[in-house]
């Protein structure tokens, strides 16, 4: 049975609970999210209690990590998702982001509905890669994609 969490402390709780458990083993995002036999992306999300884990991944990654099975258990919750705090975000990563939509927000908004119409790019029925490339000016480049299921606006 799947089971809700309606105050996200605990999940977030946890989640400092792992990083830390995560950085005494000195292990990667990878080597979790190999173990839960999942995506990168989506498992460092649900540790970071964004998503909830099935029951398997759940067992593995607690497993990896050296947490109880109550952590494998409440790793397996849909969380209260939001894992920033309102107003404009400080830390300088994550304000880039903020930045970037601030710039292209109504620039992708303009695209998307011209090419979709009236609709939303769904962060549930989604996927994220980080890629690192060589830039050919030298240095390093980040190329984020972001694919979400395009669901239209219905009447009704």
């Amino acid at each position: 049975m799947q089971h809700a969490q309606f105050d996200p402390t605990a999940r977030r709780q946890l989640a400092v609970t792992a990083v830390e458990a995560k950085t005494r083993r000195d292990l990667t995002w990878q080597q979790i999210a190999d173990a839960a036999g999942l995506s990168v992306a989506f498992v460092t999300a649900a540790v970071l209690g964004q998503h909830p884990l099935p029951e398997t991944s759940a067992r593995a990654v607690a497993e990896l990590l050296g947490l109880d099975d109550d952590a494998a258990l409440l790793l397996q919750t849909i969380p209260t998702r939001g894992s920033l705090d309102g107003g404009i975000p400080t830390d300088p990563t994550i304000y880039r982001f903020h930045e970037m939509l601030q710039v292209y927000g109504t620039t992708l908004k303009a695209l998307i509905h011209e090419q979709f119409g009236d609709g939303i790019i769904s962060a549930i029925n989604f996927k994220l890669d980080v890629k690192k490339v060589a830039d050919p000016e030298g240095g390093e480049r980040a190329v984020i994609t972001l694919d979400g299921k395009y669901l239209p606006t219905k009447p009704f």
